[in-house]
C-alpha cells in the first residue's frame, strides 16, 4: 500500500466531503479504517492521521498566505 498516495486521497476527501470531514474530526481512526479497507495496526493508522492533518494544515497556511499576498 502506498501510504503517501492514501494520505493524498484522504486529504482530498476531507476537503471535498463535509460528512467525511466531520467524521474525520470526531473519530479519525474509524474514518480512516472505513475508507482504507485494510486492517492496519493503530500505529500505522495514527501515522496516516498525522500525515493527513499535516497536509491539511499546510494547505490552510498556503490559502492564508495567498490571501495576504493579494492584499499587496
Amino acid at each position: 500500500m502506498d501510504i503517501k498516495a492514501k494520505i493524498g486521497d484522504i486529504v482530498e476527501r476531507v476537503k471535498s466531503d463535509k460528512d467525511f470531514a466531520a467524521k474525520f474530526s470526531s473519530n479519525p481512526v474509524q474514518a480512516i479504517k472505513g475508507i482504507i479497507g485494510v486492517d492496519l495496526p493503530d500505529e500505522q493508522i495514527n501515522a496516516i492521521i498525522d500525515g493527513v492533518k499535516a497536509k491539511i494544515t499546510l494547505a490552510k497556511a498556503d490559502d492564508t498566505l495567498g490571501s495576504i499576498k493579494k492584499l499587496f
